[in-house]
């Protein structure tokens, strides 16, 4: 991806998309195939809120189901479905395990008939029962006292961030321009017409204003905060742990349910540790939503889960890698319980403007057509082209270190292979992650700070012990080369992404 100079942005464009998260690259994705220009701006790092904070679960949503949200589900499901055959190395098929034990919800039946119709939504067979030996077999460390036995299922899993940065880059290969770091802090208007955003680059300061024929609204959690027609946000707060994978290893997903609540809690294997959550409360509106850290009572409640399922493993919350917390953009419709609060997506418009923000990762390709769909009523030039894959083919596959660099850097892969030194085409030990790829994402994903690079071009600070400090004169050498750093301007990036990691990262140490 190509960023573009704040002082080199259009004076006018025909679509200007707030918001850099999966929804928002997702509509960049559908509108870059229209013949019209498009930009897409953000004011953190693409990513940087939501859409890296997630549980990282393309699924249909099974819970759903107990809702009676039969919609959702169907349509989770399709498009989980979808992905994994479009997306492959990007979004995996995960199974899980739902272990069963005696005089304890839920039972066998009720799972059976759930998963049943969950199979029937996909138009496949995937469930089915175990017994506790073979329970065992696939999750060794979990309680065996009153075992009966499990069911399973098949879900998918993603890195959340790279899902986002792949759309924006086949998207940018058909002519979106896009920029992070630099803010809408006001909407322009023409009479009551929404007609262009005044915009102010994070870095410099700089300020300008710039026309669109149409302005898309999707910063998701932040949506109120443009004016307008937004609906009410009840931001929900969700929280994992990462864990090392020796510490807790899993070779597939684990589900349960939480022995205080009955709410369904997941464990599984991904890039290269263990993701355990995740919480589900209610989060004060006006807190920093990119500045948020578990709480005690999170930790404690997560600890009690898995020591519930897991006790032989004996893990505190100290032993965590690295701890997450983001927030879903839940729209207010009732009261209740935040597990309860409908994953739907809400679709506002006014003049000149359409919004939208709730949702699910899963189903951000739907969202998109929707979105495009309503401002084409004022746009028809908007109306979204027939339906085509979301992602370009790059060819065969020989191996699952290739096909997992296909998955995130798509047709580039050729242009990687030639371009990054064959010395650093080898994965960082213990690590999924090649040097290559830390060199690749500096020079072509628009890394602009430390954390851009260590926490959503790649994971290296939450799967590493401390955020990576053992590969710290690595890191150096190669943001020296490619982002010409001196020596003051890679202390000042280092000490920034280090407070930031204890701040935010870092897991409590008081938790058990």
């Amino acid at each position: 991806m190509i960023r573009a100079e704040f002082s080199a942005l259009p004076e006018a464009v025909d679509l200007l998309i707030i918001g850099g998260g999966v929804t928002g690259a997702g509509i960049a994705r559908e509108a870059a195939r229209l013949p019209i220009t498009t930009l897409l701006l953000d004011a953190g790092d693409f990513a940087g809120g939501t859409s890296s904070m997630s549980s990282k679960l393309v699924h249909g949503g099974l819970r759903y189901l107990k809702t009676g949200e039969w919609r959702l589900t169907l349509e989770s499901v399709r498009e989980r479905q979808r992905l994994l055959a479009e997306a492959p190395g990007l979004v995996e098929r995960l199974g899980f395990v739902m272990p069963l034990y005696e005089r304890a919800k839920p039972s066998r039946g009720t799972v059976r008939v759930g998963l049943g119709l969950y199979d029937l939504m996909a138009g496949q067979r995937n469930a089915r029962s175990v017994t506790a030996q073979q329970a065992l077999q696939r999750a060794p460390d979990l309680e065996d006292r009153g075992l009966i036995g499990a069911m399973c299922y098949d879900d998918a899993r993603t890195d959340d961030a790279r899902l986002v940065l792949r759309l924006l880059a086949e998207a940018q290969a058909e002519g979106l321009q896009l920029r992070n770091y630099t803010r809408v802090d006001r909407l322009l208007r023409n009479g009551e017409r929404v007609s262009g955003a005044h915009l102010v680059d994070v870095e410099s300061g700089a300020a300008r204003e710039l026309r669109a024929r149409m302005v898309i609204n999707a910063t998701g959690a932040w949506a109120d905060r443009l004016g307008g027609d937004a609906p009410q946000l009840r931001p929900l707060r969700g929280s994992h742990f990462l864990f090392p994978h020796w510490r807790f290893p899993l070779a597939q997903a684990v589900s349960w349910l939480h022995p205080d609540d009955h709410r369904p809690i997941f464990a599984y294997p991904w890039e290269g540790a263990t993701l355990y959550g995740t919480t589900d409360l209610d989060q004060s509106p006006d807190a920093d939503l990119h500045r948020l850290r578990m709480s005690e009572q999170e930790a404690t409640y997560l600890m009690r889960g898995l020591q519930a399922r897991f006790p032989r493993l004996n893990l505190q919350a100290k032993d965590a890698l690295s701890q997450i917390t983001g927030v879903r953009p839940i729209v207010a419709e009732a009261e209740g319980a935040p597990s309860s609060a409908s994953r739907e997506s809400a679709i506002w418009s006014e003049p000149g403007l359409v919004g939208i923000t709730g949702g699910k990762l899963t189903t951000f390709r739907v969202a998109a057509r929707e979105v495009l769909s309503r401002a084409a009523q004022q746009l028809p030039a908007l109306m979204p082209a027939p339906d085509k894959a979301m992602f370009a083919v790059a060819g065969p596959v020989t191996s699952t270190a290739e096909r997992r660099l296909v998955g995130r850097l798509g047709a580039a892969l050729v242009s990687y292979r030639e371009q990054m030194p064959a010395g650093e085409q080898c994965a960082i030990p213990g690590q999924p992650y090649q040097w290559a790829e830390l060199r690749w994402a500096l020079r072509y994903e628009a890394v602009v700070s430390l954390a851009d690079l260590l926490l959503r071009r790649t994971r290296l600070g939450l799967v590493c012990a401390q955020g990576g400090v053992q590969h710290k004169a690595a890191i150096q050498a190669l943001c020296t080369e490619e982002l010409g750093w001196d020596e003051a301007r890679w202390q000042a990036e280092w000490s920034a992404y280090k407070d930031y990691w204890l701040a935010y990262h870092a897991p409590l140490e008081a938790a058990a």
